[in-house]
């Protein structure tokens, strides 16, 4: 049996993104009820080097749009990266699954060939082929994203566990 490109993305991106939408929501009403700065949660990390919980948010997002885009070869959406706030972050996850929303199994299916180029021009530049694109490159990325941002949560004191990180499959 085999297993399509868009089963393997989109209604992954989609769980996940819900997923952490419900963690960022328990992390905000957490911060309310403690009188803890939003601030200092958004701006967490687990290591100095690491990037702060608002990045991680936002790279998993724009991993979810770019993986999709370029699959089903559209061009990928452009976002400003400028979230503040929980709020900022939950209209990035809505705007994001509303776009995830449009592809069609058709536009992905099929794509396994498809050229891929990440950071074209750079010393960085990676050509893959579709399908390794998206399983040994995009869906890693990911979820490395999704994970940091629960496991900041998490070490902050946020009380949530394995079901709010899987959520609704």
């Amino acid at each position: 049996m085999t297993i399509s490109l868009y089963a393997a993305s989109v209604p992954v991106f989609k769980q996940m993104l819900n997923s952490l939408s419900g963690v960022l929501h328990k992390a905000e009403t957490h911060a309310d009820a403690k009188n803890i700065e939003a601030h200092a949660l958004l701006q967490a990390r687990l290591f100095p080097d690491m990037f702060a919980l608002t990045r991680q948010v936002q790279i998993a997002a724009d991993f979810a749009r770019g993986i999709s885009s370029r699959l089903a070869g559209v061009e990928v959406p452009k976002y400003e990266d400028n979230e503040h706030s929980f709020a900022d972050l939950q209209a990035l996850l809505s705007k994001t699954l509303a776009y995830l929303d449009s592809f069609t199994p058709e536009q992905i299916n099929g794509q396994e060939e498809r050229e891929i180029i990440t950071r074209p021009g750079t010393p960085k530049e990676r050509k893959f082929n579709g399908q390794d694109y998206l399983l040994s490159y995009g869906i890693p990325q990911f979820f490395f994203h999704v994970s940091t941002s629960y496991a900041i949560l998490r070490h902050s004191g946020i009380e949530v566990g394995k079901r709010d990180y899987m959520g609704n499959y």
